[in-house]
């Protein structure tokens, strides 16, 4: 039994090597970008690139910090209600298309996830052309709806593979009970979902914040997101790469943070059924 024991410890040990050397591999630009962050604009170059900083300083990350601390919180704004708007309508599309189908649900329901395959820039001029007509080019809420639109069939996708892993007879038995289907979703589908909500919303905060394309042509100067002013951070001749190093690893920080804190969640929620098929 000792023999087992210790056989099946040598086996999980070996897994961590090829495991460790992905993620080292992984933080290789996170390393080069805190490297170069930290150095002097004399001690930048590529035969350098891999040397440790003579000093450390963060006056690199002060000034990338007084260029991009409107734009950081442009993308709270926009981001922050892109991703819950999205995830509370996508519960409740996954709900209704799941548990309480209605005539011409299996034809709504992959319409929906046809969202899902149709590029960006298929759309963009009568993006912009609409959003002009409407008076919400130019700034954050507009940009907002577009998140929101363009995240709800996926979000709707990965709510319905999550309902449909609840068992039948629980909702059966809450409508015996006089539940409508109001209070199914609001006292037990929501509560059982939290798994999916959290995929759900670090999925969108993510493609919300690195997005870039929607964010250059439908807003302006004053309501840059961070992707966009970090892009128009490097001037026209001379690039200051500590600064810009440093600059993007400010602007990659909240979705780091979301990954930390939230990633044991994440994987919760894949593992309870959010993302199968």
């Amino acid at each position: 039994m000792a023999s087992a024991t210790v056989s099946r410890a040598n086996r999980r040990s070996w897994v961590y090597i090829p495991l460790t050397m992905m993620a080292l591999f992984y933080l290789v630009p996170m390393f080069v970008m805190l490297n170069t962050g930290f150095k002097s604009f004399a001690e930048i170059s590529l035969a350098t690139m891999w040397k440790l900083p003579t000093s450390l300083s963060i006056e690199n990350f002060v000034a990338a910090w007084d260029a991009l601390s409107p734009n950081l919180w442009n993308s709270v704004i926009i981001v922050v209600p892109a991703a819950t708007i999205s995830s509370l309508l996508g519960s409740v599309n996954g709900f209704v298309l799941s548990k309480w189908k209605f005539k011409g649900a299996n034809v709504v329901f992959p319409l929906l996830l046809f969202g899902m395959f149709i590029p960006y820039q298929a759309i963009l001029i009568p993006l912009v052309t609409f959003m002009s007509n409407i008076g919400l080019a130019g700034g954050t809420w507009g940009l907002v709806v577009v998140h929101v639109i363009y995240g709800i069939p996926i979000t709707t996708l990965i709510f319905a593979n999550f309902f449909r892993t609840i068992p039948d007879t629980l909702l059966e038995a809450a409508k015996v009970d006089g539940a409508g289907i109001y209070t199914i979703f609001r006292r037990i589908m929501i509560p059982l979902s939290v798994p999916a909500f959290v995929v759900v919303y670090i999925w969108q905060f993510t493609s919300a914040w690195n997005d870039f394309l929607f964010a250059v042509v439908l807003t302006n100067t004053e309501h840059w997101p961070v992707t966009v002013a970090l892009n128009n951070l490097a001037g026209s001749q001379i690039i200051a790469w500590n600064v810009q190093m440093a600059a993007s690893f400010l602007a990659a920080v909240p979705t780091l943070l979301i990954y930390i804190f939230l990633g044991r969640y994440f994987l919760q929620g894949m593992m309870s059924g959010a993302l199968k098929e």
